[in-house]
């Protein structure tokens, strides 16, 4: 069982290569501590296609999933939005926390009257055969030029690109104090990217002002000692030229 962080389609191959010769499945679950942890899973076959995102699957028993825009309506299919939980397994509340109980806790207008959901602060899309993808957290949603840009967004159009593994997207100040936006990314085994080609993939897929202006290629992602992605240590861009 792999929760508690997104799980990569290589790492799915792997484990499967490791576990050749033994009857072991693996699942992927994902959930938040306020939902009593895990509320939705998917297995995990191996694959023999490029999967940047292993999906995280479709609720568990008694557990509803919604993906929401900014105005509580759903979503369609492909198109991201916030993860909202409801069912019975959902938290009263933060112990004296009502402020905040009531910005994350809020009515269900998809359920029974007095029922109410979970904002994950999730970012999530419904894929074709009706599991979730995980695309990551909606508090990276920033603005651009008075554009607003969710970051999650960028990293899975990236990410679905057949020679990128990983993909990070963030908003560096130059030493002007003036806003970039840029992208780091990791290359499938084998492969190099060539920057002019991920820009043509990005813009079939996102407006102009979401095109990374810089693609910093890297090895691996920087970690912290409990194996989360350390943004602060990502390589500083280099200046761009006048």
């Amino acid at each position: 069982v792999c929760s508690g962080e997104a799980l990569p389609g290589d790492l799915v191959n792997r484990f499967h290569t490791s576990a050749a010769h033994h009857t072991i499945a693996l699942h992927n679950l994902y959930g938040p501590t306020e939902a009593a942890v895990d509320v939705t899973a998917a297995p995990c076959p191996p694959t023999t296609t490029h999967t940047p995102s292993v999906p995280i699957g479709t609720p568990i028993w008694n557990t509803q999933t919604h993906i929401l825009d900014t105005h509580l309506r759903p979503t369609p299919i492909g198109v991201p939005g916030e993860l909202y939980l409801a069912g019975h397994q959902l938290a009263r509340g933060y112990t004296q926390r009502p402020d905040l109980t009531a910005e994350r806790f809020t009515a269900n207008p998809y359920g029974p009257p007095g029922t109410r959901m979970y904002r994950t602060g999730d970012l999530a899309r419904w894929r074709p055969d009706g599991t979730i993808d995980y695309l990551g957290r909606t508090d990276h949603q920033i603005k651009l030029r008075g554009l607003r840009i969710e970051l999650g967004e960028i990293e899975a159009v990236l990410t679905n690109h057949p020679h990128i593994a990983h993909a990070i997207a963030l908003i560096h100040h130059d030493h002007t104090h003036t806003p970039r936006l840029i992208a780091y990314t990791i290359p499938t085994p084998g492969h190099t990217l060539d920057p002019t080609t991920l820009r043509h993939h990005t813009a079939q897929h996102l407006p102009d002002y979401m095109i990374p202006t810089t693609l910093i290629e890297l090895d691996t992602l920087p970690t912290t000692p409990n194996g989360k992605l350390d943004r602060t240590a990502l390589p500083t861009p280099p200046t761009p030229e006048a």
